[in-house]
């Protein structure tokens, strides 16, 4: 039995761009095609930055998927409700020996990375900087730990590739994919003052759903090579992906952003446009 997923942020209203990624979602576990096949599509809530993430969001956000006429799963998760899952899997990387703390703010480590035998490679978020421990003495790094300085929770990537040999993952649209994580370098996977990060929520959470099929948007193609090394180093099983292209905006060519106040399903809602009309245009 197929089961997909749709996992929005309550930091803005849903546009016709998140429409599409649900529809799709939803599609592949039956709806709106052969509802006799017993999928599960579920909704969660990925509220993990506090800064942001707003209740009103939320409630909006289900509003929204309920008049486009999805049906899902109770009770909705939201992860802001399970840190302890999280914590769980942090703890199990840690006692592996996997993570350390790097306490270079933003500034401290563009400026030792921009040493020319520090150059890092680029990676799909950025340099793929590695052993960000090594770039600060070890007594530096005792002071700031007691004092209490802010400090960020790196995957020691190198260790964590070893560990875990050749992995591969498979997309509906691109085929089987050979998993090259190191290319991210040392993934943060959570902060002092940030329980976890998106690469590690997102992993935990489809494995403890029993996701098999991950649907979401191109842009986050990249992210599956460390989502499949954190199903192998927690032992958790691997769904299929499926990568969709990203809705853009005929009229200037850009990707729908929840900026675009005009294309919410909220305001398309309130200008009359009915469900079966957004349907038709996401080609469902």
């Amino acid at each position: 039995m197929t089961t997909t997923r749709f996992a929005p942020s309550p930091t803005g209203l849903l546009h016709l761009g998140h429409a599409y990624s649900a529809l799709q979602a939803a599609s592949f576990a039956g709806q709106f095609t052969d509802r006799t096949a017993g999928g599960r599509f579920l909704v969660r809530i990925e509220d993990i930055d506090v800064t942001r993430c707003r209740p009103e969001f939320e409630a909006a956000i289900l509003e929204d998927l309920s008049w486009l006429g999805l049906d899902w799963e109770r009770p909705v998760r939201r992860q802001s409700d399970h840190m302890d899952d999280y914590r769980a899997a942090l703890d199990r990387l840690e006692a592996m020996g996997l993570l350390y703390k790097c306490f270079h703010s933003r500034k401290e480590l563009d400026d030792a990375l921009s040493a020319p035998h520090n150059r890092p490679m680029m990676g799909p978020d950025g340099p793929a900087v590695t052993d960000t421990d090594a770039l600060m003495p070890e007594d530096e790094r005792a002071r700031r730990e007691a004092a209490g300085e802010p400090y960020a929770l790196r995957l020691r990537m190198a260790e964590a590739v070893r560990r875990a040999g050749p992995l591969s993952w498979r997309d509906r649209t691109h085929g089987e994919q050979p998993a090259r994580p190191e290319v991210f370098g040392d993934v943060v996977l959570a902060r002092k003052d940030a329980a976890t990060s998106y690469h590690l929520a997102v992993t935990v959470d489809d494995a403890l759903q029993g996701v098999t099929l991950v649907t979401r948007g191109e842009d986050l193609f990249q992210a599956s090579h460390v989502h499949r090394l954190l199903q192998a180093l927690l032992d958790l099983p691997v769904p299929e992906y499926a990568h969709h292209p990203l809705l853009v905006d005929p009229a200037t060519g850009r990707r729908f952003a929840k900026r675009d106040r005009s294309l919410t399903l909220k305001a398309l809602r309130e200008s009359g446009v009915s469900p079966a009309e957004v349907r038709k245009r996401m080609g469902f």
